[in-house]
């Protein structure tokens, strides 16, 4: 019914309407072997078709991509909250503006909130962890919702409200191309999900207060990936209430930023079910400074602060791992543009002294034209043990190519 809805949908595009977008070949490989995967991180071809058509007060806007994934063996098969199969819609949306203090948009849509530079705490909307992890450029790391968007503008003042009828789950690892730390859940036995059904709310209050922008959020909902597992070993999405702050300013020479977050874990508020997330406070500050022209600085501090650890421990199965209270993650990202701008050489590195772990992302793109690019690239997972957050994904490690050809 998804797939016939977009459609006609498509079908309605005016046949005069400027229509941009991209055709992509990716192919990559993992640097070493992993039981249960194809030695391919990735390999498709991918052409995007970008509309946006004004009529009257009303904005239209259609992104969609169709896919040929070799790795997808239900590619037949559209899945549009998972993005699998030969079509993934982006976006579908119309927005106007109602009233002169408001703004309405309504569709399927990307959001993007907060200040993290790949560090999410306020940015409650789906992410897509098997596009960032197989290569994909980092445009695929954020997920469409279907959502209703309101900006109220009061004074100085911002108030955005996004409520999602239906949950939006992050495209979570599942088995299918990314291995993780559960090593039953392959292409062949992916990870059974319950996800939820109902709805989600996001808030945030905002303006600038000189140079800086502060802003406050709220969020009603669920945890976006899997949180735990029912009695059937079925995986679950416990709700999750979250409250939030973020600020930033120029300073020091470059742009600063902070964010914090309180995770209100509203099924296990004690922390005594082991099978559900304990409550968190999470919190970042970041740095961003060009150093010379045409090469750029940025580095971050993030912490998870897990509430009730104590009471955690005590509930744990004997031989389950325990979990740090405090877990710290360290980013780096340095970013050098030569050859008139035409060579782009980016490294980001993810560090976790607590957990022993690390991710770095670095890529080559060279730009032949203003319609062409080719980019060289890798993912690269290292960690002492297989049960933290990067550890366990080490056996994805991968290099890739990508040519795009803009239309």
């Amino acid at each position: 019914m998804k797939t016939f809805s977009v459609i006609v949908l498509m079908a309605l595009i005016p046949v005069h309407a400027q229509i941009d977008g991209f055709v992509e070949a990716r192919l990559g490989g993992r640097t070493q072997s992993d039981p249960g995967q194809d030695a391919a991180s990735i390999r498709e071809v991918r052409w995007q078709i970008d509309f946006k058509e004004f009529v009257g007060p009303v904005d239209l806007e259609l992104k969609a991509d169709l896919v040929y994934d070799d790795l997808d063996n239900n590619r037949s098969d559209v899945d549009l909250d998972r993005g699998t199969g030969w079509f993934d819609l982006r976006t579908a949306s119309i927005s106007f503006r109602p009233t002169e203090w408001a703004d309405v948009k309504l569709g399927r849509q990307v959001f993007t909130w907060g200040t993290g530079d790949l560090l999410f705490i306020n940015d409650l909307f789906p992410k897509d962890w098997q596009s960032f992890f197989n290569g994909r450029d980092v445009e695929y790391l954020k997920a469409p919702s279907d959502a209703v968007w309101v900006a109220n503008y009061v004074g100085d003042w911002t108030l955005d409200f996004i409520w999602m009828p239906r949950f939006d789950a992050d495209r979570y690892l599942d088995g299918n191309g990314i291995s993780f730390g559960n090593r039953m859940f392959t292409p062949d036995n992916p990870m059974p999900a319950d996800v939820p059904s109902g709805s989600e709310v996001n808030f945030r209050l905002s303006r600038y207060v000189g140079s800086m922008e502060i802003a406050g959020y709220l969020y009603d909902g669920y945890w976006k990936s899997p949180g735990g597992f029912s009695e059937d070993g079925r995986a679950q999405f416990p709700r999750l209430s979250v409250y939030g702050a973020s600020a930033q300013a120029p300073g020091f020479g470059g742009l600063v930023n902070g964010e914090l977050g309180y995770y209100d874990s509203r099924d296990d508020r004690d922390g005594v079910d082991p099978m559900v997330p304990n409550s968190e406070v999470r919190a970042l500050v970041g740095y961003t400074r060009e150093l010379m022209s045409d090469f750029t600085l940025g580095v971050q501090g993030y912490v998870e602060w897990m509430q009730n650890h104590g009471d955690y421990k005590r509930s744990l199965p004997e031989g389950m791992t325990v979990r740090d209270e405090l877990r710290q993650v360290g980013t780096l990202r340095l970013t050098r543009m030569l050859m008139n701008q035409n060579l782009t050489l980016s490294g980001f590195l993810f560090a976790s002294p607590t957990d022993e772990d690390g991710y770095l992302r670095a890529s080559v793109e060279y730009k032949w034209s203003d319609t062409l690019t080719t980019t060289l690239g890798g993912n690269w997972f290292f960690g002492q043990e297989h049960d933290t957050f990067f550890g366990q994904l080490e056996d994805n490690s991968n290099v890739y190519i990508a040519v795009r050809r803009w239309l």
